[in-house]
């Protein structure tokens, strides 16, 4: 079978045959490619929306302001840096086109948690010590809503970048 749709025809007496789907010649869906303020806006909206009508529906409403503050920020902000960092202008890295993208995603998302935890945890020990800032449930809240939202963000984005490389090697 083939996998061409029926000509059309044109007003000019031609024809046109549009192929069906996006399939690459090995079968599979070609990635589309990674454009940085898509995978920003993406990173923000998903987190802020799950998380926010979990609050909603759970009735905490500490979890909805942190979806869209301290869950939903911090993956944006991450998936910023890295996203940025990885599509610089001077083209990829030859180590993050070398290594599986597994491992690379796993690299990525276990550094990123690392350093976020450690700024949470930094972050809720020092803003209500040396600010006006109350110690209250969200301030505790940082540790567990950085690491975990920088991981996620950081996985996301770098297993969509590894993939648009393969299918676009040509982008930087």
């Amino acid at each position: 079978m083939s996998r061409l749709t029926p000509s059309i025809p044109r007003e000019n007496g031609t024809e046109v045959t549009v192929p069906r789907g996006n399939d690459t010649a090995a079968g599979r869906r070609a990635a589309r490619p990674f454009v940085l303020w898509r995978e920003v806006l993406v990173a923000y909206l998903a987190p802020a929306l799950m998380a926010g009508a979990g609050g909603v529906i759970g009735g905490q409403s500490e979890l909805t302001v942190a979806a869209c503050t301290s869950i939903a920020g911090t993956s944006a902000v991450v998936a910023l840096l890295i996203g940025g960092w990885l599509q610089r202008r001077r083209g990829p890295r030859p180590w993050t086109t070398a290594l599986p993208r597994v491992v690379m995603t796993v690299l990525f998302a276990v550094g990123a948690a690392a350093i976020a935890g450690l700024l949470g945890w930094f972050a809720s020990q020092w803003l209500p010590a040396h600010t006006a800032v109350p110690d209250t449930p969200w301030i505790t809240r940082l540790r567990i809503d950085l690491p975990l939202s920088a991981a996620l963000a950081a996985s996301i984005v770098t297993w969509r970048w590894r993939g648009a490389q393969r299918a676009h090697p040509s982008q930087p």
